[in-house]
């Protein structure tokens, strides 16, 4: 149902008070003032708190500073009188104990009139008092078809006209911002060389980047790995290039849904992160970075409007690939005292929305300690897929070593004996792999000399690998995987070669 179905429902049901959380209060007006008059053609009074009620010159700046008067208007009118009264930025006054009372009181009266009251704010703040009296009712973003008429109407004012796969592809890069954002944009591009152009694509995709970066919650993460660029994980490769064209219309009209998402559980250093950015790149698709920790905020009800404030900018952004690095550790104190029950809320709408989205958006989780996952996460329909990335055995290692000297010497392979660098770093992860070279580099360099195969594995020497100091986590990692408990992101590691004993 759409934003104007619900509230019209809600007009006719007659909800007493309705909150809408948006940062586009001209638009979301604009909606309500047409839907009030579809609805009997109410009559629509907007208050704010430096200049009260405006409009109606009988009631010009009544309210003005007072937020308790702007509600008694509400009793002013004739009780018969269809109305609908939009208030500015009242979250601010909601913990007011008068405030408070009146809103309630009002909302039994409202119960058998024609009158409504809308309350305009950027966030969700409210208080347990009138937690039964408000209807929250989300104002989404501008979807697609809203904005290409901007678009259109924008291309009409200047009098010019674009390929219809252009005209696409911009209302595609829009999507995500705000209908002001996007006039705002566009009018840049136009203020720079006259008419919009196809290569201001660049210029909306900067400022969706700025967008995200204000929402404090997502990254807008540069996505340059490739899939070549990981080395080893055949498994986890395979299943990911074929879903490579599992977001287009054609895999629509095949009738095939658009893949939900993947969680990657394993050691440490083992190409988790490198994954996620590869399957951006890969898919050709924007990379949305998720720090669970900023969903957390200290006032109440902050945490549940980030975590709704992020999965609208995600599901405005899609088709996009929403990665949600170290989940374990985000939710690791899930039922723990003190948070008032913060982090369950805030977990069960993350995960809830991960069984029921409808919307492109692939989520890419990865985690470390399986141990502190909530088993509810684990559960068959949150992923379309869960695989275990362990430490690379030796011919992945070698693979491994062949891309990082590939990028870093790639005029003078040869000269490395990759053979001997695999066989002489067993229980090496990726990342201490990458560690190793990088140490190497900085014996060569300070002896003015490029570095060897020697200096790579005197640097090998002296570090310590993860494998040997947490070979009880690993153990643990690997037993669950063994188990059945998660795919196998390599085709040929040593606990493939287990789990394949024990088959037989």
């Amino acid at each position: 149902m759409s934003f104007r179905e619900e509230f019209a429902l809600l007009l006719r049901a007659r909800y007493p008070i309705v909150y809408i959380p948006t940062y586009e209060e001209e638009r979301a007006e604009v909606a309500i003032r047409e839907e009030a008059r579809i609805q009997g053609n109410r009559a629509v009074y907007n208050w704010d708190f430096v200049d009260g009620y405006q409009g109606n010159p009988n009631d010009a700046g009544f309210g003005r500073r007072n937020p308790l008067q702007a509600l008694e208007f509400v009793e002013k009118l004739p009780a018969s009188a269809p109305a609908v009264f939009i208030l500015r930025d009242f979250h601010r006054f909601l913990e007011d104990v008068s405030v408070s009372r009146k809103l309630r009181n009002l909302a039994r009266v409202l119960k058998s009139q024609p009158k409504n009251i809308v309350l305009l704010s950027p966030r969700i703040v409210t208080t347990e008092e009138l937690g039964e009296v408000l209807t929250i009712l989300e104002f989404p973003l501008p979807a697609a078809a809203e904005i290409k008429l901007e678009v259109e109407r924008l291309l009409a004012a200047t009098g010019q006209s674009l390929e219809a796969k252009t005209v696409d592809e911009l209302v595609r890069s829009c999507q995500g911002l705000s209908i002001e954002r996007i006039r705002r944009v566009l009018a840049r591009a136009i203020a720079s060389h006259g008419e919009i152009q196809p290569e201001d694509v660049e210029l909306v995709l900067e400022e969706k980047r700025q967008t995200i970066r204000q929402t404090q919650i997502l990254d807008f993460y540069p996505a340059t790995e490739k899939i070549s660029d990981i080395g080893g994980l055949d498994n986890l490769k395979d299943w990911l290039l074929r879903r490579g064209g599992a977001f287009s219309e054609r895999a629509r009209a095949y009738g095939l849904p658009h893949p939900r998402g993947l969680m990657l559980v394993g050691i440490q250093g083992t190409g988790k992160s490198l994954t996620a950015k590869a399957i951006a790149h890969h898919w050709h698709l924007p990379l949305l970075r998720l720090d669970v920790g900023r969903l957390f905020g200290g006032l109440v009800g902050e945490s549940e409007s980030r975590t709704r404030q992020m999965i609208q900018v995600a599901e405005a952004l899609s088709p996009c690939i929403l990665w949600v690095d170290e989940i374990d550790k985000a939710f690791a104190g899930l039922g723990a005292k003190g948070d008032a029950g913060t982090t369950s809320r805030v977990f069960g709408t993350f995960i809830t929305w991960l069984a029921e989205k409808t919307s492109p958006v692939f989520v890419v989780a990865t985690a470390n300690d399986i141990h502190a996952l909530p088993p509810e996460m684990l559960r068959k329909g949150r992923f379309d897929e869960i695989f275990f990335v362990g430490l690379p055995i030796q011919e992945e290692r070698k693979a491994i070593f062949t891309v990082h000297l590939s990028r870093l010497r790639s005029h003078n392979l040869k000269s490395y004996d990759l053979d001997r660098l695999a066989y002489e770093t067993p229980d090496f992860s990726g990342a201490e792999i990458e560690q190793t070279i990088v140490e190497a580099m900085h014996i060569g360099f300070s002896q003015n000399r490029d570095f060897t195969t020697d200096d790579i594995l005197e640097a090998a020497s002296q570090i310590i690998p993860l494998a040997r100091t947490a070979q009880e986590q690993i153990q643990f990692l690997q037993d669950w995987a063994a188990a059945g408990k998660a795919r196998l992101a390599s085709k040929h590691s040593s606990l493939s070669n287990r789990i394949q004993r024990q088959l037989q």
